[in-house]
């Protein structure tokens, strides 16, 4: 039970840490939790969420949670001795701006919940942010931690309450509370999650099994952007970090950035004949908000960021994952139309 002060994030001991992953089935935490548990052992970490994988079923504990439950969210914390809370569960950009209000009870119920039960039971809480907190008033290049956050969305929103609440639990209560601001993130195993920047996962997809892809952002709305084995290695690095090390409790952090155009532009080197088309729909208008290239200066001076991928980089890891799933798809459609046109053909009369 977690009746002492919880282990602070930057003792990641297996004999001493208890994460409890909430939102565990999205985007990151599809493989935040394998990587965690390869950290400290699988046993340490229980993953949450509204749904699940067999993946994720088969990979170590699991429950039930709906982050708007603070009762079983506190059952779960005490009965299970947990002293860390990732909490990832939120709804993203283009999902909450269709449908608003339940992004409203989810992002901000989930995480006022996380809070106060982390400040009673003395854990320590890793909850990431997103590039959506600045708006079309933030300096669009080079965006520093400290500046104007006025989002235009109901996801950037409730994320910029989340970290001003992180902020205050951190000074009025001592939580150990720590944040990075997200760019778009890039994986191969994941699915997108209902996000402005996922066009940059789809277009992969659609590369190798058409060869084409149409693109709901325009050519040159640049965006930051991070491979995910660069978000593991950031999100793992600000966990493990020692507290007197850091200078702030929400970091910006980046790898790269770039535009549709130059991303279908590396990706026509690798698969020739690729070709992009733009249909920009409302994401387009959100990305106009957000920066293009932020500075993540602080992050790389407080706990040592070093991203390991660029863009050709990134182009490369994404295709070699995803290729041969789209090869073994092409095979067995090949087979199976091969199969059909001989069942097709007259048997020959016996002579």
């Amino acid at each position: 039970m977690c009746t002492g002060r919880g282990a602070i994030l930057g003792d990641p001991s297996p004999s001493t840490t208890k994460y409890l992953v909430t939102g565990a089935c999205g985007q990151i935490g599809a493989e935040l939790v394998p990587f965690l548990r390869a950290k400290v052992g699988k046993d340490n970490v229980i993953a949450s969420d509204v749904k699940t994988s067999r993946s994720m079923l088969e990979g170590g504990p699991f429950a039930y949670l709906d982050v708007q439950d603070r009762d079983n969210m506190a059952r779960l914390i005490l009965e299970n001795g947990v002293t860390h809370v990732v909490h990832l569960a939120t709804l993203l950009s283009a999902v909450g701006e269709r449908n608003p209000a339940l992004a409203l009870k989810v992002n901000i119920h989930g995480c006022q919940n996380v809070l106060e039960l982390a400040a009673q039971h003395h854990l320590s809480v890793y909850a990431p942010s997103t590039i959506a907190v600045f708006g079309a008033n933030t300096p669009r290049h080079a965006t520093p931690d400290d500046t104007i956050m006025r989002p235009s969305t109901i996801y950037g929103i409730t994320k910029v309450h989340q970290e001003l609440l992180g902020q205050y639990y951190a000074d009025r209560h001592g939580l150990d509370y720590r944040s990075i601001r997200y760019p778009g993130i890039i994986s191969s195993k994941a699915a997108p999650g209902g996000g402005t920047t996922d066009y940059a996962v789809e277009i992969f997809h659609a590369a190798l099994a058409r060869g084409a892809y149409t693109c709901f952002l325009s050519g040159d709305a640049e965006l930051p952007m991070m491979h995910m084995a660069d978000c593991l290695d950031a999100t793992y690095a600000l966990m493990t970090a020692p507290r007197e090390a850091l200078t702030r409790t929400t970091y910006n952090v980046t790898a790269l950035s770039f535009t549709p155009a130059q991303l279908a532009e590396a990706i026509a080197r690798a698969v020739p004949g690729f070709a992009i088309d733009y249909r920009p729909d409302f994401r387009d208008d959100i990305a106009r908000t957000w920066p293009a290239s932020i500075d993540d200066s602080a992050a790389r001076r407080d706990w040592g960021w070093r991203h390991r991928l660029g863009l050709d980089e990134l182009v490369a890891s994404m295709l070699n994952a995803l290729r041969p799933q789209y090869e073994k798809a092409a095979a067995e459609k090949a087979a199976a139309a091969a199969a059909a046109k001989q069942q097709q053909q007259p048997v020959a009369a016996a002579a």
